[in-house]
């Protein structure tokens, strides 16, 4: 089965949802127009990622920090209250599969936390499977609560089967073990991680994993950041790659296919054969005839993990 897939690097407008969201509409008519049936954006790019995070001085820039987190707070994506709908429904005009990272709110219990989260939405517009980061890197924890594993799952797709991890979760080798136990085609890495390092990973998962793999950052130039960002002329130079996107897809048992997208504020597009995947795992299938059950077992708690249940629910 052929598939063409398009991974979209645009940089979004940073810390506003509204005109975000937009450009991820626009995006997704054009990957829709050029005949894409799989449309993938990078980690958080709902209102885009908080890149300040590595710029701010800790203790020293606390005030700032916290008037960006606010910020970021106020235009996160709130799935419950409908914030994906636009976007959902965009899906389901096009008849396209779409992966979108995103800045999520909790709602339901706290009203404050945020996640850094990846939904998988169905040619139909329905959410098939919501992931929230099982660990955010570094200074992302003053960011992003810890997610847990309810949304560790492969889905069906009329693209084949798709599975996510965000970014150095693929250096998790548990968690890319729980994908690869699940029949996974499509091994989907949003990230703000790129360059040779980030490659060669992707090169190893898609060796490892027999499946195809597609990631991009958000390609960001110094330039793109609104005007009205707090202390904007502080924290970055107009004239510099803030991030060079460097979407990429890589195929099973290793090799790139296409790209990467380098310093290119574009779509990457590509024709993929899903059947590949399987057709390379008959020497190599880490969850099949190449594992050791009898020696090594994982156990994958995938409930969800509320704060608080109440009696008379």
């Amino acid at each position: 089965m052929t598939t063409k897939v398009a991974i979209a690097q645009k940089p979004p407008v940073l810390l506003n949802l509204e005109a975000t969201t937009q450009r991820a509409l626009e995006s997704l008519e054009e990957a829709a127009s050029n005949g894409a049936q799989l449309v993938v954006f990078p980690e958080a790019y709902l209102p885009g990622y908080p890149t300040w995070i590595w710029r701010l001085r800790p203790g020293g820039d606390m005030a700032l920090g916290n008037l960006l987190h606010t910020k970021l707070r106020q235009n996160a994506v709130d799935i419950g209250q409908g914030g994906l709908d636009r976007i959902c429904e965009a899906a389901a005009k096009h008849n396209v599969v779409v992966v979108m990272g995103l800045n999520e709110v909790d709602s339901k219990y706290s009203g404050t936390t945020l996640f850094n989260t990846v939904v998988v939405i169905g040619s139909d517009g329905k959410i098939l499977n919501r992931h929230r980061k099982l660990m955010p890197t570094n200074p992302e924890r003053m960011v992003w609560g810890m997610g847990d594993a309810s949304g560790l799952r492969v889905v069906d797709t009329p693209v084949g089967r798709i599975g996510c991890l965000i970014c150095w979760e693929s250096y998790m080798p548990l968690a890319r073990f729980a994908l690869f136990a699940q029949d996974i085609d499509i091994y989907i890495a949003p990230t703000w991680d790129s360059g040779e390092m980030w490659l060669a990973s992707m090169n190893h998962i898609a060796r490892e994993g027999g499946c195809w793999v597609l990631s991009t950052a958000t390609a960001l130039h110094g330039s793109d950041i609104p005007e009205d960002f707090p202390e904007r002329d502080a924290l970055f130079n107009d004239n510099e790659w803030v991030n060079p996107g460097d979407a990429v897809i890589v195929k099973p048992f290793g090799g790139v296919h296409s790209g990467p997208l380098h310093q290119d504020k574009g779509i990457l597009y590509a024709d993929i054969n899903v059947e590949d995947a399987r057709s390379s795992r008959k020497a190599l299938d880490v969850a099949g005839h190449y594992g050791r059950p009898d020696i090594f077992h994982l156990d994958v708690d995938r409930s969800s993990k509320p704060p608080i249940r109440f009696v008379d629910e």
